[in-house]
């Protein structure tokens, strides 16, 4: 078994062994339903499941970082990050099995959610397609903003501060792309910034992702994300281990 097999098992063992997951997992499936239900998605008398995709941007935006504000966080706060480097594992291989178990523990979350599949197929014969890809890109979007959440864990001893910077800048790049953002540019005369905004907003691509259509450029986005901010909180870690 691998350093990353090894420390993935142990994070996700931890995550399922106090009530705090479980807590997280019905508050998570109560507000998705509850803002899709508060959309009228049974009264749309349309069966597809957009309304609750609408929602997981922002709601993923608060989900994820506070999922991730424990994992270096709370290592540095006990001390115990040092007897995790005295062990056989690269910081590579650590912050990879801490990453992969969250992200996992959010996929649980999105699976737990298919009743909503089966609520849209009870009201007549929905397209598959756009559910999947609405899937896939929740997914990818989750593990971006994970991918972020762990670099503010990394960078605080304090759980609070990593939960709020990580939802702030997650927050930031969902709504850089709304029209309220882009209405905003305009009235101060930089309308010319709007699309730039718009190729780094969740909201904007994702929405292209739960349309049914797949595009490099709106997948590269999400995972290049994911991969920066996961290199950077290697380069920090190790920074702080050889310091």
């Amino acid at each position: 078994m691998s350093a990353t097999t090894a420390v993935f098992r142990r994070e996700l063992k931890s995550y399922f062994g106090t009530p705090v997951a479980y807590v997280f997992l019905v508050v998570f499936l109560a507000l998705s339903a509850h803002l899709a239900w508060s959309n009228l998605l049974f009264e749309m008398r349309d069966a597809n499941l957009r309304v609750f995709f609408h929602n997981l941007p922002g709601l993923f935006a608060l989900m994820a970082p506070a999922i991730a504000m424990r994992m270096w966080a709370e290592e540095r706060r006990t001390g115990t990050i040092e007897l995790l480097f005295t062990l056989p594992v690269t910081t590579r291989q650590a912050v990879l099995g801490k990453f992969a178990a969250g992200w996992t523990f959010l996929v649980i979350a999105l699976a737990l959610s298919s009743g909503m599949v089966l609520a849209v197929a009870w009201l007549g014969d929905p397209d598959n397609g756009p559910i999947w890809t609405g899937y896939l890109g929740a997914a990818l979007m989750a593990g971006a903003y994970l991918a972020i959440g762990t670099f503010f864990s990394v960078l605080t001893k304090n759980q609070v501060i990593a939960f709020v910077l990580g939802a702030v800048v997650c927050g930031a790049l969902v709504f850089a792309g709304s029209p309220s953002t882009l209405s905003a540019l305009d009235a101060i005369g930089l309308g010319w910034l709007g699309q730039f905004f718009q190729s780094l907003s969740f909201l904007s691509n994702y929405d292209v992702l739960q349309r049914g259509l797949i595009e490099f450029r709106n997948v590269f986005f999400m995972v290049a994300l994911t991969v920066g901010f996961l290199v950077a909180s290697c380069i920090m870690l190790e920074e702080r281990k050889a310091g």
